[in-house]
Protein backbone atom coordinates (compact mmCIF):
# COMPACT_ATOMS: atom_id res chain seq x y z
CA UNK A 1 0.00 0.00 0.00
CA UNK A 2 1.12 3.97 -0.72
CA UNK A 3 -0.39 6.86 0.38
CA UNK A 4 -0.76 9.00 -2.99
CA UNK A 5 -1.53 12.75 -2.46
CA UNK A 6 -3.29 14.81 -5.14
CA UNK A 7 -6.38 17.43 -6.09
CA UNK A 8 -9.80 16.31 -7.02
CA UNK A 9 -12.00 19.20 -8.69
CA UNK A 10 -9.78 21.42 -6.73
CA UNK A 11 -9.42 19.25 -3.34
CA UNK A 12 -6.49 17.64 -1.88
CA UNK A 13 -7.05 14.27 -1.14
CA UNK A 14 -4.34 11.60 0.66
CA UNK A 15 -5.37 7.78 -0.58
CA UNK A 16 -3.53 4.66 0.68
CA UNK A 17 -4.16 2.07 -1.68
CA UNK A 18 -1.92 -0.13 -3.86
CA UNK A 19 0.20 2.20 -6.49
CA UNK A 20 -1.13 0.38 -9.43
CA UNK A 21 -4.82 0.68 -8.53
CA UNK A 22 -6.61 2.38 -11.57
CA UNK A 23 -7.41 5.69 -10.59
CA UNK A 24 -10.73 4.62 -12.20
CA UNK A 25 -11.40 2.25 -9.07
CA UNK A 26 -9.59 5.14 -6.37
CA UNK A 27 -12.23 7.63 -7.56
CA UNK A 28 -15.04 5.69 -7.91
CA UNK A 29 -14.59 3.20 -4.96
CA UNK A 30 -12.33 5.32 -1.98
CA UNK A 31 -13.82 8.63 -3.05
CA UNK A 32 -17.07 7.61 -4.04
CA UNK A 33 -17.03 10.16 -7.13
CA UNK A 34 -19.26 7.54 -9.44
CA UNK A 35 -19.63 10.29 -12.57
CA UNK A 36 -16.95 8.54 -14.09
CA UNK A 37 -18.12 5.78 -15.90
CA UNK A 38 -16.46 2.10 -16.66
CA UNK A 39 -17.04 0.85 -20.03
CA UNK A 40 -14.76 -1.79 -21.35
CA UNK A 41 -11.90 -1.16 -19.08
CA UNK A 42 -9.13 -1.46 -21.83
CA UNK A 43 -9.45 2.12 -22.95
CA UNK A 44 -10.84 1.92 -25.85
CA UNK A 45 -14.32 3.39 -24.90
CA UNK A 46 -13.33 6.62 -22.88
CA UNK A 47 -16.55 6.57 -21.11
CA UNK A 48 -13.98 6.86 -18.02
CA UNK A 49 -12.20 9.93 -19.02
CA UNK A 50 -10.70 12.74 -16.78
CA UNK A 51 -8.42 15.41 -16.82
CA UNK A 52 -5.34 15.13 -15.33
CA UNK A 53 -3.53 18.32 -15.04
CA UNK A 54 -5.51 19.62 -18.15
CA UNK A 55 -5.30 16.38 -20.25
CA UNK A 56 -7.83 14.23 -21.05
CA UNK A 57 -7.18 10.29 -20.61
CA UNK A 58 -8.84 6.92 -19.74
CA UNK A 59 -8.76 6.83 -15.90
CA UNK A 60 -8.66 2.92 -16.91
CA UNK A 61 -5.45 3.25 -18.11
CA UNK A 62 -3.61 5.68 -15.24
CA UNK A 63 -1.74 3.40 -11.66
CA UNK A 64 -2.94 5.50 -9.19
CA UNK A 65 0.91 6.45 -8.42
CA UNK A 66 1.20 8.73 -11.52
CA UNK A 67 -1.44 11.16 -10.25
CA UNK A 68 1.05 12.01 -6.90
CA UNK A 69 1.01 15.99 -6.65
CA UNK A 70 -1.39 16.27 -10.04
CA UNK A 71 -4.41 17.91 -10.69
CA UNK A 72 -7.61 15.42 -11.83
CA UNK A 73 -11.05 16.55 -12.85
CA UNK A 74 -14.36 14.33 -12.97
CA UNK A 75 -17.37 15.01 -14.30
CA UNK A 76 -18.51 15.79 -11.25
CA UNK A 77 -16.39 19.24 -11.53
CA UNK A 78 -18.53 20.30 -14.57
CA UNK A 79 -21.39 21.53 -13.18
CA UNK A 80 -21.02 24.83 -11.01
CA UNK A 81 -23.38 25.96 -8.53
CA UNK A 82 -26.11 23.34 -8.89
CA UNK A 83 -26.33 25.03 -12.67
CA UNK A 84 -25.37 22.45 -15.40
CA UNK A 85 -22.52 23.36 -17.64
CA UNK A 86 -23.55 24.90 -21.23
CA UNK A 87 -22.43 21.23 -22.40
CA UNK A 88 -24.29 19.19 -20.22
CA UNK A 89 -27.45 21.38 -21.20
CA UNK A 90 -26.22 21.09 -25.04
CA UNK A 91 -26.12 17.14 -24.49
CA UNK A 92 -29.83 17.14 -23.01
CA UNK A 93 -31.34 19.33 -25.02
CA UNK A 94 -30.16 17.44 -28.69
CA UNK A 95 -30.75 14.59 -26.75
CA UNK A 96 -27.27 13.24 -26.78
CA UNK A 97 -27.53 11.42 -23.58
CA UNK A 98 -29.15 8.79 -23.68
CA UNK A 99 -28.63 5.77 -21.31
CA UNK A 100 -25.72 7.39 -19.30
CA UNK A 101 -22.68 5.39 -19.37
CA UNK A 102 -21.04 7.06 -22.79
CA UNK A 103 -22.19 10.18 -21.35
CA UNK A 104 -19.81 11.50 -18.95
CA UNK A 105 -16.65 10.46 -21.20
CA UNK A 106 -18.66 12.37 -24.15
CA UNK A 107 -18.89 15.43 -22.02
CA UNK A 108 -15.23 15.45 -21.03
CA UNK A 109 -14.01 15.40 -24.78
CA UNK A 110 -16.64 17.86 -26.06
CA UNK A 111 -15.29 20.12 -23.02
CA UNK A 112 -11.53 19.30 -24.52
CA UNK A 113 -12.86 19.73 -27.88
CA UNK A 114 -13.97 23.65 -26.62
CA UNK A 115 -10.86 23.75 -25.20
CA UNK A 116 -8.11 22.99 -28.13
CA UNK A 117 -10.55 24.10 -31.02
CA UNK A 118 -12.91 26.78 -29.87
CA UNK A 119 -14.45 27.01 -33.53
CA UNK A 120 -14.27 23.54 -34.29
CA UNK A 121 -14.74 22.18 -37.37
CA UNK A 122 -16.85 19.23 -38.25
CA UNK A 123 -13.53 16.89 -38.89
CA UNK A 124 -12.07 18.36 -35.75
CA UNK A 125 -15.40 17.22 -33.68
CA UNK A 126 -15.33 13.83 -34.70
CA UNK A 127 -11.29 13.55 -34.08
CA UNK A 128 -12.27 14.96 -30.64
CA UNK A 129 -15.04 12.33 -29.97
CA UNK A 130 -12.59 9.56 -32.08
CA UNK A 131 -11.81 7.80 -28.51
CA UNK A 132 -15.53 8.01 -27.35
CA UNK A 133 -17.77 4.94 -28.26
CA UNK A 134 -22.07 5.46 -27.53
CA UNK A 135 -24.35 2.56 -28.86
CA UNK A 136 -27.27 4.13 -28.09
CA UNK A 137 -27.50 7.09 -30.11
CA UNK A 138 -25.34 6.53 -33.72
CA UNK A 139 -23.69 10.04 -32.86
CA UNK A 140 -25.71 12.27 -34.44
CA UNK A 141 -26.84 13.85 -31.73
CA UNK A 142 -24.07 13.69 -29.78
CA UNK A 143 -22.51 16.12 -32.52
CA UNK A 144 -25.27 18.15 -32.70
CA UNK A 145 -24.50 18.78 -28.89
CA UNK A 146 -21.28 19.44 -29.66
CA UNK A 147 -22.02 21.79 -32.17
CA UNK A 148 -24.54 23.32 -29.62
CA UNK A 149 -21.77 23.59 -27.30
CA UNK A 150 -19.51 25.45 -30.02
CA UNK A 151 -22.52 27.75 -30.76
CA UNK A 152 -23.22 28.65 -27.23
CA UNK A 153 -19.32 29.43 -26.37
CA UNK A 154 -19.52 31.64 -29.58
CA UNK A 155 -22.65 33.32 -27.92
CA UNK A 156 -21.19 33.71 -24.34
CA UNK A 157 -18.04 35.35 -25.92
CA UNK A 158 -20.26 37.75 -27.99
CA UNK A 159 -21.84 38.72 -24.65
CA UNK A 160 -19.12 39.01 -22.56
Amino acid sequence: MQKISFEVNGKSVNVEVHPFSRLLDVLRNELELTGTKEGCGEGECGACSVFIDGILVNSCLVPTSQVQDCKVETIENIAQDNELHTVQQAFIETGGAQCGICTPGMIMATINILRSHPQASDNEIREGLAGNFCRCTGYTKIIDAVKKSIEEKKDESVSS
